[in-house]
């Protein structure tokens, strides 16, 4: 069976989820079996300096290509015998080459209805939908009000293009969600229901629902909702769409100062922070999806949090045992002392974001303290030490998605109006930097056997810099991106 997920222009996209319990994970990859038969090459690239991200040759500078898989990759003496009278030969004239970018944390929807016009959007995704067979649930989600002025949503803003199926649409922070009056019939609520403990039915001025439920009002819908359905299908929904995994939220931010940390704010001396979901309720969400054999990735930045997620991801395995579960904790910002060592222990996907540090140098000094910010924030160089496994991203629309922007970032450390790094020791270097937004982010979302390195077998999906030099590189991180290939095939420009 043929095997697909969904290609980005540009750079291949691993997407992060919106909120428990849907299903939003998409990862931006095309998987094609590969062929073993008949080796003449569709395509050589030749006459350049390649970058492999494979440690058992991590440079050379031909590789050939058949029906958009790499079948040899090394000097040009070799990787020629495989091309004949229809092979296509592209000459790189020096340029560097690396692995195509995986982008470990993205917000695709949120990003795609900022992109446009922000509310308009919603009404136009879910119409997308709203051909469904009459009576299925469509589920979305990362809708936020802020985008659109702040007024929230209503059940008769949808209501018109859903009068035949119960719609759930989850906010991005996971506190509310809106449904439409197909849904809100369906389960029975109406302007007699009383709002349970911890929610909240929102209404009109009359008392009519107005289709949002807040926090423990949402568990009136969730139940009615048809089980996953990666329980039906698997993981491939279809060629091009590949089911991963769900999203949690164990903290606020930084900026907020809502971050979840063990000392108080130095700004706030009696905040510590805010515990956005009750731990018993993760334990049990985490349970559930990883039974189900759903990856778990869960949001925290401050330095309680993540070891209170680690804490919690410690219980599910000692429940059901050690498996090949690879967990991800997301942003992973702040770290208490001896935390990094405990992603390496126990086997713990630390996901970042590299151009946060930009923002957050200035801000965590004042809101943390000089010598705290400084002990634990962005500690990339301490994870790889401790044999973590760092994944790159951007959390676009949040921040910038250009993947080069992110490893100079994780390279250099500093901040706009800085001369200098903050906390230089976090470096990385290029190596450790690509290999984080290739080959270790195709790992933290189980496609490594098919993406993150240039290798015989796996899907050429390469970029193409505008530089030859890979000192030069490697110093300044300077170049730009001229060509992308998907599958062999130039998607860009």
């Amino acid at each position: 069976m043929n095997i697909y997920v969904a290609i980005s222009a540009t750079i291949a996209l691993a997407l992060s989820i919106f909120s428990f319990p849907l299903l939003n994970n998409f990862y931006l990859l095309k998987l094609t079996p590969a062929t073993t038969t008949n080796l003449e090459a569709d395509l050589v690239v030749t006459n350049g300096v390649i970058f492999t991200g494979d440690d058992s040759l991590l440079f050379a500078d031909s590789m050939a290509i058949k029906n958009g898989r790499i079948v040899s990759v090394g000097n040009y003496s070799a990787v020629h015998q495989l091309a004949a009278d229809g092979t296509n030969v592209l000459n790189l004239q020096g340029k560097v080459v690396v692995p195509g970018f995986i982008d470990s944390h993205v917000h695709f929807i949120p990003g795609g209805l900022q992109a446009a016009s922000h509310f308009m959007e919603v009404d136009t995704v879910v119409q997308i939908y709203a051909d469904s067979k009459k009576g299925s649930w469509i589920l979305g989600g990362g809708w936020n009000n802020d985008l659109w002025g702040g007024d929230l949503p209503m059940a008769s803003w949808i209501d018109d293009i859903t009068p035949h199926n119960p719609v759930w649409l989850s906010r991005m922070d996971g506190h509310m969600g809106l449904a439409n009056s197909v849904a809100l019939q369906l389960v029975g609520i109406t302007n007699l229901s009383e709002d349970p403990n911890g929610g909240t039915i929102m209404r009109t001025s009359s008392g009519e629902p107005t289709g949002l439920l807040i926090d423990a009002a949402m568990k009136l819908i969730l139940p009615w909702i048809p089980e996953d359905l990666i329980n039906k299908t698997g993981h491939v929904l279809s060629d091009w769409v590949y089911l991963g995994g769900v999203k949690a939220f164990a903290d606020g931010s930084l900026g907020s100062n809502s971050a979840l940390f063990h000392e108080p704010y130095a700004d706030e001396p009696h905040n510590y922070g805010l515990q956005v979901m009750e731990l018993e309720s993760l334990l049990s969400m985490t349970m559930a999806s990883d039974k189900s054999g759903l990856q778990v990735a869960i949001h925290a930045i401050g330095d309680r949090a993540n070891d209170l997620v680690l804490d919690m991801y410690k219980s599910v395995v000692v429940t059901t045992g050690k498996r090949d579960q690879r967990f991800r904790i997301e942003h992973a910002q702040h770290l208490a002392s001896g935390t990094a060592a405990r992603f390496g222990d126990q086997g713990i996907v630390a996901s970042m974001q590299p151009q946060h540090l930009l923002d957050d140098a200035d801000s965590a000094r004042k809101k943390l303290g000089v010598d705290r910010a400084e002990r634990e924030s962005y500690l990339f160089q301490s994870l790889l030490a401790n044999n973590a496994l760092l994944a790159l991203g951007s959390d676009w629309p949040v921040a910038d998605i250009n993947p080069l922007c992110a490893i100079r970032t994780a390279m250099k450390r500093i901040p706009p109006g800085w001369d200098n790094a903050w906390i230089p020791s976090e470096r990385i270097s290029l190596t450790d930097a690509l290999i984080a937004h290739t080959l270790s982010a195709a790992r933290a979302c189980f496609l490594e056997n098919d993406v993150g390195s240039l290798s015989p077998g796996k899907i050429a999906d390469f970029v193409i810099l505008s530089t030859s030099s890979w000192e030069d590189f490697a110093a300044e991180v300077s170049a730009s991106i001229e060509a992308t290939y998907v599958s062999g095939v130039q998607a860009y420009p």
